[in-house]
């Protein structure tokens, strides 16, 4: 099939101080979460000045996309401008009758494929129902994104050669994990780097926001370094494509600060980003969908994921 544009979809960010408390209460409408939870994570934000990083990537991503692909490139956020359903109301305006969507995640969940998916239908039912936007497939196991992150990986062991090496993802509710792919995702990118790497490895999770009575996904990175107290260690942030706010509060700033307290040594590797490989698998994702019989390419046991999701994928967070 012949597609006229392609558009980013992403979560979204304040960029000033005065967004933050709105583009919080985006996140968390419909969310049985107290409003005092919304003010301590308010406060990360207010550490770097109200802004979170992840528009300003979003624009280098862009950027480099328009470099390499023969589409014209929109974009659109769930929670903070610019709005999805107002892209898609320029789209239309431009004429655009199909287009592609690329998520920025790389993996099976609630939040990171299905959400995306339902917002994108939202906005064509709200703003261009004749319109046509097919979301591109999540791309953990890809040969592209697992070479970005082998190199990203080996650029931090550089620094600390006999550091531990942990992978990081946002922990979810184990109930979601149950009804997704997403931590054997994780468990089977994060093994294709490590062999890659030519390191062991351990999975932990980060930026849980749940009650403490309910079960999410373990260990913290946090607990992790109390219990293990390396003397040197690499975290990977590989459940993030960019450098946002989970990974600029959580590890650059609460676990570095950690990892001071306990006397370890600590490199934080980088995120896919705008590394080459990463913008070329994307157009490795495009050509899947525009020229029928390209090979679709993954690395390690599950194979490739589907261009549409079952319909019982993921529901639980529909209680969250």
């Amino acid at each position: 099939m012949l597609y006229d544009a392609l558009i980013v979809v992403s979560f979204g960010g304040p960029e000033k101080t005065q967004d933050v408390i709105p583009f919080l209460e985006n996140v968390l409408r419909g969310r049985n979460v107290p409003r005092e939870r919304m003010l301590e994570v308010a406060e990360h934000y207010y550490l770097f000045g109200g802004r979170s990083p992840i528009n300003d990537q979003n624009r280098e991503l862009i950027a480099a996309l328009r470099k390499t692909i023969d589409l014209p490139v929109y974009w659109g956020n769930r929670n903070w401008h610019p709005m999805l359903v107002d892209t898609v109301r320029q789209m239309q305006k431009d004429g655009i009758r199909r287009a592609l969507a690329f998520a920025t995640s790389a993996f099976s969940s609630f939040s990171g494929c299905r959400q995306y998916r339902e917002d994108i239908a939202k906005a064509l039912a709200e703003a261009a129902p004749e319109m046509m936007i097919h979301k591109l497939r999540t791309f953990s196991n890809h040969p592209l994104f697992i070479e970005t992150m082998v190199e990203r990986t080996r650029e931090a062991l550089a620094q600390l050669p006999e550091a531990s090496l942990v992978f990081t993802a946002h922990s979810v509710p184990v109930a979601m994990a149950q009804t997704s792919s997403y931590e054997q995702q994780l468990r089977e990118s994060a093994g294709l780097i490590g062999e890659r790497a030519g390191r062991p490895w351990t999975l932990a999770f980060q930026s849980r926001s749940g009650p403490p009575s309910q079960p999410w996904l373990e260990p913290d990175i946090g607990d992790w370094l109390r219990r293990e107290r390396p003397r040197e260690v690499v975290i990977v942030p590989l459940g993030f494509i960019s450098d946002h706010m989970e990974v600029l509060y959580d590890l650059d700033t609460e676990a570095v600060h950690l990892c001071e307290e306990l006397g370890i040594r600590m490199v934080r590797a980088g995120t896919a980003g705008t590394h080459p490989k990463f913008i070329a698998m994307i157009g490795e994702l495009i050509r899947e969908r525009t020229h029928p019989g390209t090979v679709r390419r993954a690395l390690g046991l599950s194979g490739t994921a589907p261009d549409e999701c079952p319909e019982t994928c993921c529901v639980v967070a529909r209680r969250g």
